[in-house]
Protein backbone atom coordinates (compact mmCIF):
# COMPACT_ATOMS: atom_id res chain seq x y z
CA UNK A 1 0.00 0.00 0.00
CA UNK A 2 1.76 3.15 -1.20
CA UNK A 3 -0.83 5.58 0.19
CA UNK A 4 -0.64 6.38 3.91
CA UNK A 5 -3.92 7.45 5.48
CA UNK A 6 -3.50 9.90 8.35
CA UNK A 7 -6.13 11.50 10.58
CA UNK A 8 -6.29 12.95 14.08
CA UNK A 9 -7.93 11.77 17.27
CA UNK A 10 -11.03 13.91 16.72
CA UNK A 11 -12.18 11.16 14.31
CA UNK A 12 -12.90 8.75 17.21
CA UNK A 13 -12.11 5.62 15.20
CA UNK A 14 -12.31 2.34 17.18
CA UNK A 15 -8.88 0.84 17.86
CA UNK A 16 -9.59 -2.41 16.00
CA UNK A 17 -10.25 -0.47 12.78
CA UNK A 18 -7.12 1.65 13.27
CA UNK A 19 -5.08 -1.54 13.50
CA UNK A 20 -6.87 -3.37 10.69
CA UNK A 21 -6.29 -0.58 8.18
CA UNK A 22 -2.97 0.74 9.55
CA UNK A 23 -4.28 4.28 10.04
CA UNK A 24 -1.95 6.88 11.56
CA UNK A 25 -3.90 8.81 14.22
CA UNK A 26 -2.24 12.02 15.42
CA UNK A 27 -3.38 12.88 18.96
CA UNK A 28 -4.85 16.25 19.83
CA UNK A 29 -3.95 17.76 23.20
CA UNK A 30 -6.42 18.35 26.02
CA UNK A 31 -5.42 20.92 28.63
CA UNK A 32 -6.60 20.62 32.24
CA UNK A 33 -5.57 22.91 35.08
CA UNK A 34 -2.90 20.43 36.17
CA UNK A 35 -1.30 19.93 32.77
CA UNK A 36 -1.54 18.81 29.16
CA UNK A 37 -2.49 15.32 27.99
CA UNK A 38 -2.31 13.68 24.58
CA UNK A 39 -5.74 12.40 23.57
CA UNK A 40 -5.88 8.62 23.95
CA UNK A 41 -2.21 8.32 24.94
CA UNK A 42 -1.71 10.04 28.30
CA UNK A 43 -5.30 9.44 29.42
CA UNK A 44 -7.62 6.54 28.70
CA UNK A 45 -11.23 7.39 27.85
CA UNK A 46 -12.33 6.34 31.33
CA UNK A 47 -9.63 8.46 32.98
CA UNK A 48 -10.50 11.47 30.83
CA UNK A 49 -14.21 11.44 31.68
CA UNK A 50 -13.53 10.88 35.37
CA UNK A 51 -11.14 13.82 35.32
CA UNK A 52 -13.66 15.91 33.38
CA UNK A 53 -16.42 15.24 35.92
CA UNK A 54 -14.14 16.31 38.79
CA UNK A 55 -12.64 19.37 37.10
CA UNK A 56 -13.75 22.78 38.38
CA UNK A 57 -13.16 24.39 34.99
CA UNK A 58 -13.76 23.11 31.48
CA UNK A 59 -10.53 21.90 29.84
CA UNK A 60 -9.38 23.19 26.48
CA UNK A 61 -8.19 21.37 23.40
CA UNK A 62 -5.09 22.34 21.45
CA UNK A 63 -4.80 21.73 17.72
CA UNK A 64 -1.90 19.89 16.13
CA UNK A 65 0.82 22.31 15.05
CA UNK A 66 2.21 22.63 11.51
CA UNK A 67 5.61 21.44 12.80
CA UNK A 68 4.06 18.26 14.22
CA UNK A 69 2.41 17.57 10.87
CA UNK A 70 5.62 18.36 9.02
CA UNK A 71 7.49 15.73 11.06
CA UNK A 72 4.83 13.07 10.46
CA UNK A 73 4.43 13.84 6.77
CA UNK A 74 8.21 13.78 6.21
CA UNK A 75 8.45 10.34 7.82
CA UNK A 76 6.13 8.84 5.20
CA UNK A 77 7.53 10.86 2.31
CA UNK A 78 10.92 9.36 3.18
CA UNK A 79 9.26 5.94 2.80
CA UNK A 80 8.17 6.97 -0.72
CA UNK A 81 4.50 7.02 0.20
CA UNK A 82 1.76 9.32 -0.93
CA UNK A 83 0.04 10.92 2.07
CA UNK A 84 -3.66 11.58 2.53
CA UNK A 85 -4.54 13.50 5.69
CA UNK A 86 -8.28 13.46 6.43
CA UNK A 87 -9.46 16.08 8.90
CA UNK A 88 -12.47 16.91 11.01
CA UNK A 89 -14.44 20.01 10.09
CA UNK A 90 -12.21 23.02 9.41
CA UNK A 91 -15.02 25.20 10.79
CA UNK A 92 -14.73 23.57 14.20
CA UNK A 93 -10.96 23.17 14.56
CA UNK A 94 -7.80 24.77 13.17
CA UNK A 95 -6.06 21.43 12.68
CA UNK A 96 -6.88 21.23 8.97
CA UNK A 97 -5.25 24.63 8.45
CA UNK A 98 -2.13 23.36 10.27
CA UNK A 99 -1.93 20.46 7.83
CA UNK A 100 -2.05 22.87 4.87
CA UNK A 101 0.80 24.91 6.35
CA UNK A 102 2.85 21.73 6.80
CA UNK A 103 2.16 20.76 3.20
CA UNK A 104 3.43 24.17 2.06
CA UNK A 105 6.55 23.81 4.20
CA UNK A 106 7.41 20.47 2.61
CA UNK A 107 6.40 21.60 -0.89
CA UNK A 108 5.52 18.07 -2.01
CA UNK A 109 3.02 16.94 -4.64
CA UNK A 110 2.63 13.67 -2.74
CA UNK A 111 0.71 15.24 0.18
CA UNK A 112 -3.07 15.43 -0.10
CA UNK A 113 -5.48 16.85 2.46
CA UNK A 114 -9.25 16.47 2.77
CA UNK A 115 -11.70 18.42 4.93
CA UNK A 116 -14.61 16.12 5.85
CA UNK A 117 -16.72 18.96 7.33
CA UNK A 118 -17.70 16.32 9.89
CA UNK A 119 -16.99 15.57 13.54
CA UNK A 120 -16.18 12.46 15.60
CA UNK A 121 -16.93 9.25 13.68
CA UNK A 122 -18.69 11.30 11.02
CA UNK A 123 -15.11 12.09 10.04
CA UNK A 124 -13.99 8.60 11.01
CA UNK A 125 -16.36 6.96 8.52
CA UNK A 126 -14.56 8.69 5.67
CA UNK A 127 -11.14 7.85 7.09
CA UNK A 128 -11.97 4.15 7.36
CA UNK A 129 -13.38 4.05 3.82
CA UNK A 130 -10.26 5.78 2.46
CA UNK A 131 -8.02 3.30 4.29
CA UNK A 132 -10.10 0.37 3.04
CA UNK A 133 -9.77 1.62 -0.54
CA UNK A 134 -6.03 2.23 -0.16
CA UNK A 135 -5.59 -1.31 1.16
CA UNK A 136 -7.39 -2.61 -1.95
CA UNK A 137 -4.94 -0.72 -4.17
CA UNK A 138 -7.19 2.13 -5.30
CA UNK A 139 -5.33 5.24 -6.46
CA UNK A 140 -5.46 8.65 -4.81
CA UNK A 141 -7.94 10.12 -7.32
CA UNK A 142 -10.37 7.24 -6.82
CA UNK A 143 -10.17 7.68 -3.05
CA UNK A 144 -10.66 11.47 -3.18
CA UNK A 145 -13.66 11.09 -5.50
CA UNK A 146 -15.30 8.66 -3.08
CA UNK A 147 -14.60 10.96 -0.13
CA UNK A 148 -16.23 13.88 -1.93
CA UNK A 149 -19.29 11.70 -2.55
CA UNK A 150 -19.45 10.50 1.06
CA UNK A 151 -18.96 13.99 2.51
CA UNK A 152 -22.39 14.97 1.14
CA UNK A 153 -24.06 11.91 2.67
CA UNK A 154 -22.55 11.38 6.13
CA UNK A 155 -24.95 12.24 8.94
CA UNK A 156 -24.60 12.66 12.69
CA UNK A 157 -27.37 12.61 15.29
CA UNK A 158 -26.31 13.04 18.90
CA UNK A 159 -27.47 14.15 22.31
CA UNK A 160 -25.73 15.40 25.43
CA UNK A 161 -26.44 14.44 29.02
CA UNK A 162 -26.16 18.01 30.27
CA UNK A 163 -26.07 21.42 28.61
CA UNK A 164 -23.36 22.55 31.05
CA UNK A 165 -20.40 21.84 28.77
CA UNK A 166 -21.99 23.36 25.67
CA UNK A 167 -22.72 26.47 27.73
CA UNK A 168 -19.22 26.71 29.24
CA UNK A 169 -17.72 26.23 25.80
CA UNK A 170 -19.80 29.07 24.41
CA UNK A 171 -21.95 26.83 22.18
CA UNK A 172 -25.23 27.91 23.85
CA UNK A 173 -26.26 30.81 26.08
CA UNK A 174 -26.45 30.53 29.87
CA UNK A 175 -30.17 31.38 29.66
CA UNK A 176 -30.85 28.52 27.26
CA UNK A 177 -28.83 26.14 29.44
CA UNK A 178 -30.75 27.21 32.56
CA UNK A 179 -34.13 26.69 30.85
CA UNK A 180 -32.96 23.30 29.63
CA UNK A 181 -32.00 22.22 33.15
CA UNK A 182 -35.29 23.40 34.66
CA UNK A 183 -37.46 21.72 32.01
CA UNK A 184 -35.21 18.65 31.66
CA UNK A 185 -34.78 19.35 27.96
CA UNK A 186 -32.48 17.07 25.99
CA UNK A 187 -31.33 18.58 22.69
CA UNK A 188 -30.98 16.39 19.62
CA UNK A 189 -28.07 17.76 17.61
CA UNK A 190 -26.42 17.29 14.25
CA UNK A 191 -23.58 18.76 12.17
CA UNK A 192 -24.52 21.01 9.26
CA UNK A 193 -21.97 22.71 7.01
CA UNK A 194 -19.26 21.75 9.47
CA UNK A 195 -20.86 23.15 12.62
CA UNK A 196 -23.07 21.77 15.39
CA UNK A 197 -26.73 22.72 15.09
CA UNK A 198 -29.94 21.64 16.82
CA UNK A 199 -32.30 19.24 15.07
CA UNK A 200 -34.93 18.75 17.74
CA UNK A 201 -35.41 18.40 21.49
CA UNK A 202 -37.29 16.18 23.92
CA UNK A 203 -38.37 16.46 27.54
CA UNK A 204 -36.71 13.79 29.68
CA UNK A 205 -34.17 11.04 29.04
CA UNK A 206 -36.72 8.34 28.25
CA UNK A 207 -37.69 9.93 24.94
CA UNK A 208 -34.16 10.43 23.63
CA UNK A 209 -33.65 7.03 21.98
CA UNK A 210 -37.01 6.97 20.18
CA UNK A 211 -36.48 10.51 18.86
CA UNK A 212 -32.96 9.70 17.60
CA UNK A 213 -34.29 6.61 15.80
CA UNK A 214 -37.20 8.58 14.35
CA UNK A 215 -34.85 11.22 12.96
CA UNK A 216 -32.36 8.67 11.59
CA UNK A 217 -35.13 6.82 9.74
CA UNK A 218 -36.42 10.10 8.32
CA UNK A 219 -32.99 11.42 7.27
CA UNK A 220 -31.21 8.19 6.35
CA UNK A 221 -31.32 6.24 3.09
CA UNK A 222 -31.35 2.46 2.81
CA UNK A 223 -30.30 2.14 6.47
CA UNK A 224 -30.93 -1.61 6.59
CA UNK A 225 -28.08 -2.09 4.11
CA UNK A 226 -25.56 -0.04 6.10
CA UNK A 227 -23.12 -0.49 8.95
CA UNK A 228 -24.32 1.95 11.60
CA UNK A 229 -21.97 3.31 14.24
CA UNK A 230 -23.01 4.31 17.76
CA UNK A 231 -20.48 6.23 19.86
CA UNK A 232 -20.66 7.34 23.46
CA UNK A 233 -18.76 9.36 26.04
CA UNK A 234 -18.86 7.29 29.24
CA UNK A 235 -22.50 6.34 28.66
CA UNK A 236 -22.48 2.69 27.68
CA UNK A 237 -25.94 2.12 29.16
CA UNK A 238 -27.64 4.56 26.78
CA UNK A 239 -25.47 3.43 23.87
CA UNK A 240 -26.64 -0.16 24.39
CA UNK A 241 -30.28 0.97 24.58
CA UNK A 242 -29.79 2.82 21.31
CA UNK A 243 -28.14 -0.25 19.78
CA UNK A 244 -31.08 -2.43 20.81
CA UNK A 245 -33.53 0.05 19.26
CA UNK A 246 -31.49 0.36 16.04
CA UNK A 247 -31.31 -3.43 15.74
CA UNK A 248 -35.06 -3.79 16.25
CA UNK A 249 -36.35 -0.85 14.19
CA UNK A 250 -33.73 -0.55 11.44
CA UNK A 251 -32.01 -3.97 11.38
CA UNK A 252 -28.79 -2.79 9.65
CA UNK A 253 -26.04 -5.03 8.27
CA UNK A 254 -24.01 -4.40 11.41
CA UNK A 255 -23.77 -2.07 14.40
CA UNK A 256 -20.43 -0.88 15.75
CA UNK A 257 -20.16 0.70 19.19
CA UNK A 258 -17.26 3.09 19.77
CA UNK A 259 -16.07 5.75 22.17
CA UNK A 260 -16.14 9.53 21.95
CA UNK A 261 -12.67 10.74 22.87
CA UNK A 262 -11.48 13.82 24.69
CA UNK A 263 -11.37 16.10 21.62
CA UNK A 264 -15.18 15.94 21.31
CA UNK A 265 -15.88 15.03 24.94
CA UNK A 266 -14.31 18.27 26.18
CA UNK A 267 -17.04 20.27 24.44
CA UNK A 268 -19.99 17.85 24.70
CA UNK A 269 -19.33 16.48 28.19
CA UNK A 270 -19.75 13.00 29.68
CA UNK A 271 -22.90 11.12 28.74
CA UNK A 272 -22.94 12.11 25.07
CA UNK A 273 -24.32 9.49 22.66
CA UNK A 274 -24.23 9.66 18.86
CA UNK A 275 -25.33 7.66 15.84
CA UNK A 276 -23.60 7.85 12.44
CA UNK A 277 -24.81 6.65 9.04
CA UNK A 278 -25.16 7.75 5.42
CA UNK A 279 -28.15 9.66 4.09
Amino acid sequence: MNIKIITDSLSDIPLNLIKEYDIEVVPLTVIFEDGEYKDGLDLSNEEFYEKLKNSESVPKTSQITPLEFEKIFKKYLDENKKILYIAGSSKATGTYQSSLLAKDLLDSDDIYTFDTMALSFGCGMLVVEAARMAKKGKNIDEILNELQHMREKVDHIFTVDTLEYLQKGGRISSTKAAIGRILSIKPILTVEEGLVSQLDQVRGKRKVVSKMIELAKKRGHNLSNQVIVISHGANEELALKLKEAVDKEINPKDIIIGNIGSAIGTHAGPGTVAIFYLR
